[in-house]
């Protein structure tokens, strides 16, 4: 499904699961104004062409104790696929890892990364990410505060 086959009706859909993805079927097509069989179909349709890929609930992650956060940049040596491939397959092993992107520019992946404090992050970091196979150097951000945290992703003009 691509976007020019997304209808007005499902982004109704999708704005209303992002803001709470457990209300009914039926409460949710009040809120889009359709019956609820078509509403149903609708949202089954966006699950199935995976526009929707997933439900969860959203956590305060300091309130269970996961205090820092942190963005580490990280060269690798080689950049063959095989040696990328295995990267990202260990990287996406690690619980702590939350997030990992391929990026461009002067490093060859982002990491964020959750941690109960400073010594559990200094400890993952150098017992554990610096010693994945094919770092050539990392460097660490840390977050301050949240400025503005993913929330829910900009549908209005699709």
């Amino acid at each position: 499904m691509s976007t020019s086959e997304i209808l007005p009706a499902d982004l109704r859909i999708l704005r209303q699961l992002q803001n709470s993805g457990r209300m009914t079927n039926q409460e949710l097509a009040e809120k889009v104004g359709m019956a609820a069989s078509p509403c149903w179909r609708r949202m089954k349709q966006l699950e199935e062409n995976g526009v929707i890929t997933g439900y969860q609930a959203n956590i305060d992650r300091k309130k269970i104790g996961l205090g820092l956060l942190a963005f580490i940049r990280v060269k690798i040596d080689s950049h063959s696929e095989e040696d990328a491939q295995r990267f990202e397959q260990q990287v996406g092993a690690l619980p702590s890892v939350i997030a990992c992107y391929a990026i461009a520019g002067d490093a060859d992946f982002l990491l964020q990364v959750v941690a109960k404090d400073l010594d559990s992050f200094s400890s993952f970091a150098m017992e554990v990410v610096r010693r994945l196979p094919g770092i050539k150097e990392m460097q660490t951000s840390f977050v301050l505060r949240e400025v503005k945290p993913l929330d829910a992703l900009p549908l209005e003009g699709l």
